[in-house]
């Protein structure tokens, strides 16, 4: 494998719970901060269990008080925002990694040795990314580049 790995920092993570679980509505906050002229990069929606949802979704530092005059709003004040600012974001990419078992157990193995506060999980067929505190950031990516 020829991994690349990239730490982007000053991410924030925004997390809406008590989200309405209908799609319409999920597709219209998005609407909303593109209208905003606000990137959303990594994504993760809970397991819909019912009519209500938590979302999960980053963006830069820099646009957190776009997104919070208009998450305060959501749902008439009913859907709670938690804030985390100040993360980064390693993207470990490899077009190879694709139907080839364990990648992605050697990454959480090395966040793990590293002792790495992950705060969100995205992965693709080719990419995985890990939100981790910017304390962690380093010795995550230096474990994780060892194995890979």
């Amino acid at each position: 494998m020829k991994a690349t790995i990239n730490v982007c920092e000053d991410i924030t993570l925004i997390t809406l719970q008590n989200i309405s679980a209908d799609i319409n509505f999920i597709a219209e906050v998005f609407d909303k901060i593109a209208s905003m002229g606000v990137d959303v990069d990594m994504i993760s929606l809970s397991p819909v269990q019912s009519s209500r949802t938590s979302l999960s979704f980053t963006i830069a530092d820099d646009d957190l008080v776009k997104i919070l005059s208009y998450t305060s709003k959501l749902d008439d004040g009913s859907v709670k925002s938690i804030v985390s600012s100040g993360n980064c974001k390693i993207t470990v990419n490899d077009p190879g990694m694709e139907n080839c078992p364990g990648v992605a157990a050697k990454v959480f193995s090395q966040s793990a040795k590293a002792g790495t506060d992950i705060r969100l999980i995205t992965t693709s067929e080719s990419q995985i990314s890990l939100l981790v505190t910017k304390s962690d950031a380093d010795a995550a990516a230096a474990g994780i580049s060892e194995v890979l």
